[in-house]
């Protein structure tokens, strides 16, 4: 099992950011998690990555319960993340191939020597995403689709059991959000690949690769299972509750309202 939440609640500032979370993910399952903004999908981030604990419930990620194990960076070095919070993080004047070597080491900035190893792993990943371009330049220098992708092979450094992107094509226009989303495709399709947790509330850019998704709604777990019976029709206009029309092209699902025709007399 990759990953167990049991009966997860979340309470911050008085309020209840999450309620009753189950949700299970097993070796080999690629999943979306699907929500609108508000909906506490960043909340369930936080814990994951144990920057917060529950509130209630039982939280097991690759292995390591949680309350019952030292997590830190034993944990760290298992998840490879990916997201606009942690971009704000990174120090900008350090280049693409410094941003990606201390991913080896789970840290913000490089305070250890790299192995030659670690440095050609860097060299290696930032080719397959098409990085070495602007391998030596400055991280804030890079447009956003090119910090996505430095930020994804930091995250594969450590070769992670999990790897979660957390809404990495926001702000990329179309060409770049294909072009990043076509590399998330090669990752996941390998054979060694980490599990994925893909983080969008953007139906069109889930992937064929994606097998499975959860709908998070209100804090709640709204619908689970696989992707094609989750993205239906008839399961997304009970979510948002108004009638929508999903069709699917190139087996990635297309979302439109419907449209409501009157009757007439």
């Amino acid at each position: 099992m990759v990953l167990q939440l049991e009966d997860v609640s979340l309470k911050r500032d008085g309020q209840w950011i999450l309620e009753n979370i189950n949700w299970e993910i097993k070796q080999g399952e690629h999943w979306v998690l699907f929500g609108l903004n508000g909906s506490g999908k960043t909340a369930i981030l936080n814990l994951l990555n144990a920057y917060h604990f529950p509130t209630r419930g039982k939280i097991t990620v690759l292995g390591m319960e949680f309350g019952k194990t030292y997590l830190g960076e034993k944990l760290r070095k298992q998840i490879g993340f990916v997201s606009s919070s942690l971009q704000d993080k990174l120090y900008p004047n350090d280049n693409a191939f410094e941003v990606t070597l201390s991913g080896a080491f789970a840290s913000i900035g490089l305070y250890e020597i790299p192995t030659d190893e670690m440095r050609q792993k860097a060299g290696a990943l930032l080719e397959e995403l098409g990085c070495n371009d602007y391998a030596n330049r400055r991280y804030e220098t890079l447009s956003q689709g090119e910090k996505q992708r430095v930020q994804i092979a930091r995250a594969l450094m450590a070769d992670p059991s999990l790897l979660i992107l957390d809404e990495p094509t926001n702000g990329l226009d179309f060409i770049a959000r294909e072009q990043l989303l076509e590399s998330i495709e090669r990752i996941a399709a390998k054979p060694k690949a980490p599990t994925i947790i893909y983080v969008t509330h953007h139906v069109e850019e889930i992937l064929p690769v994606f097998n499975k998704t959860l709908l998070l709604k209100k804090g709640q777990v709204f619908a689970a299972g696989n992707t094609r019976e989750m993205l239906s029709s008839e399961q997304l206009s009970s979510y948002f509750d108004i009638p929508v029309n999903v069709i699917w092209e190139n087996n990635r699902p297309l979302l439109s309202k419907k449209q409501v025709v009157s009757g007439t007399m």
